[in-house]
């Protein structure tokens, strides 16, 4: 399973790239391999402010829906817009290409609760 070592994670699958006071998100590789093949994405918050824990968008497979939820409080400034016509990229590069929201963030305090590799390593069993 690739978790790479320098990113955050969430127990909601979602990972966190750190980069000042912006964070970028998208969904772990075991999060879009247990839905499967991706088939939309979508996100209504964009410029808005979104609470941690609250939903900022949802993604679609063939099979289900899921929700997305924020990582950390803050402004959603930026969706991947790459996705609306490919969000199959999510399937072959959740890590990278596959990332979908970039967030100005709110309280800095917020990154230390934040899973490291290791531990999101634990949560999913691997």
């Amino acid at each position: 399973m690739n978790i790479p070592s320098d990113l955050k994670y969430t127990k909601d699958h979602e990972w966190v790239k750190i980069e000042g006071n912006t964070a970028t998100v998208g969904i772990t590789s075991f999060a879009q391999g247990e839905l499967g093949d991706i088939v939309y994405v979508d996100v209504d918050t964009l410029d808005d402010s979104v609470e941690k824990d609250e939903v900022f968008g949802s993604v679609e497979a063939v099979k289900t829906v899921s929700d997305l939820f924020m990582p950390l409080t803050g402004e959603v400034i930026e969706f991947n817009e790459g996705l609306e016509d490919e969000p199959e990229i999510v399937n072959k590069d959740p890590y990278g290409k596959g990332w979908m929201i970039k967030i100005a963030i709110a309280d800095n305090s917020q990154i230390e609760e934040l899973l490291d590799a290791q531990a999101y390593q634990e949560l999913i069993g691997e």
